[in-house]
């Protein structure tokens, strides 16, 4: 299996690669140069395996020869024993044909550790065999950072930078990061938006002096391993619903787009899904691109939902990419002026093809906050804000069939608001409880690349772990 660059100026490399790599030397994303196909049957073959056998099985397709078979599936079932369901993603039905797939058993309480458990144990197992040393920088805009510090916090072999824009995610999001006390961790407040955040995790990455010096890797959702492990409860989802002999439609709440890419991935691989529905807060780049026709930048409004709280959705390119028939030329020069303008017109075609299968939606504050109530009061239920603002992008579609909702994070991460929006606490999980009472370690810096990529390189050089 080979990968190449959206933008392709960069040459094709292998899943090792393209994992330690994160994003490609031009600035694109990697996708694999074919997609894999599961036939009907080793689709509805799914059925009979635990979630750990799916996800070697889904994984391995994109891993081909460079990763055991029998050394993936003894990472899977390590990473997914993190978690404290059986099921690892169990289903809940909240009414006739809707479904909410529960993300939030792992170690930081969110989607995130679905794919963050078995990439840092891919981490290990490639650089154990390469006896080498890597530095992950990492952007969040709530999940991401925790999901990695639990995943790699104490690996001798990384060490890892998390930035988050200050104030603007919620204190336990943050306190996963911050109470790290193992040496390889370092976590930054940027004194700006998730965006900037990421607009600097891209620059250090195209610092090719930078990257060469620390070994530097993203896990980020322009990972695509990421992505691979995320494609695998679409398929453990639909086929407990009935598939492949019958469709399985999805509402995935989104900000940087991965979490719904992730079903465009199982749908190429042989899943038959329906729609998937793509669910904004008033950051709504992604609902108005489905929309209109037009991806534009706005300014990045705060929310309840924060980890939605993004205005240039990484994983978009992606899609983008596939759209316009691969087209290399294409992707980087609309990119570029993405980078420029701040606004994508998609073409004709690129348009009826991502309007095949997506449709976006996008919800206000007060909507979010009727929703926790009414989800609570109808199901008993209560489902934090980016939860909610899925549930409620499926009231304003039609959609035949089951539908299956993406709960991505426990409501604990969002205790204040959702306690006061809802008047009911959310239960605080142990490992949540203890949170308050542990010291926080994190540097402020500003919103500047050079300023961050110093402190990068500092930290990578330095006698840490």
């Amino acid at each position: 299996m080979r990968y190449v660059s959206t933008r392709g100026q960069s040459a094709p490399v292998g899943f090792v690669d393209a994992v330690l790599g994160g994003l490609a030397p031009d600035g694109g994303l990697y996708v694999p140069q074919a997609w894999p196909l599961f036939t009907q049957s080793e689709i509805a073959g799914f059925a009979k395996l635990s979630y750990a056998e799916v996800a070697a099985k889904v994984i391995g397709a994109f891993a081909g020869d460079e990763i055991a078979a029998d050394d993936l599936l003894a990472m899977c079932r390590e990473a997914y024993a993190t978690f404290t369901h059986t099921a690892v993603v169990p289903l809940a039905q909240l009414g006739p044909q809707v479904f909410m797939a529960e993300l939030f058993h792992g170690p930081s309480l969110a989607f995130k550790d679905v794919a963050m458990q078995i990439l840092a144990r891919l981490y290990d197992h490639i650089l154990g065999r390469q006896d080498r040393r890597l530095t992950i920088l990492c952007a969040t805009s709530g999940d991401t950072g925790g999901a990695a510090v639990e995943a790699f916090r104490g690996r001798k072999t990384i060490k890892v930078v998390a930035l988050f824009p200050e104030g603007r995610i919620s204190e336990v999001q943050r306190r996963f990061m911050t109470t790290a006390a193992e040496g390889n961790v370092a976590c930054v407040a940027v004194k700006g938006s998730f965006d900037d955040c990421q607009a600097i995790v891209k620059a250090a990455f195209q610092d090719q002096a930078l990257r060469q010096a620390v070994d530097l890797s993203g896990v980020n959702s322009i990972n695509f391993a990421r992505i691979a492990a995320q494609a695998v409860y679409y398929f453990t989802t639909a086929v407990a619903l009935g598939a492949p002999e019958r469709s399985v439609s999805f509402c995935v709440p989104s900000g940087n787009f991965g979490d719904a890419f992730a079903g465009y991935v199982a749908h190429r691989m042989g899943l038959p899904i329906g729609r998937i529905v793509v669910a904004t807060n008033s950051n709504d780049i992604l609902a108005r691109a489905f929309q209109t026709g037009r991806y534009a930048r706005g300014v990045v409004q705060p929310t309840i939902s924060p980890a939605m709280d993004i205005q240039s959705a990484s994983n978009f390119e992606r899609l983008y990419f596939e759209s316009v028939e691969r087209a290399p030329d294409e992707t980087a020069r609309a990119f570029a002026a993405f980078a420029e303008t701040g606004a994508i017109d998609l073409p004709p075609n690129a348009r009826a093809a991502m309007a095949g299968l997506f449709e976006g939606v996008a919800i206000g504050e007060a909507e979010t906050a009727r929703t926790i109530v009414s989800t609570l009061n109808e199901t008993g239920e209560l489902v934090d804000p980016h939860t909610a603002v899925a549930l409620a992008a499926l009231t304003h579609v039609k959609i035949e069939g089951p539908v299956v909702v993406l709960s991505t994070a426990h409501a604990a991460k969002f205790p204040e608001d959702v306690a006061r929006i809802s008047g009911a606490a959310p239960a605080l999980p142990r490992g949540v409880a203890s949170l308050a009472d542990r010291p926080e370690r994190f540097d402020r810096l500003p919103a500047e690349a050079e300023t961050i990529k110093a402190y990068v390189r500092a930290f990578a050089e330095g006698q840490g772990s």
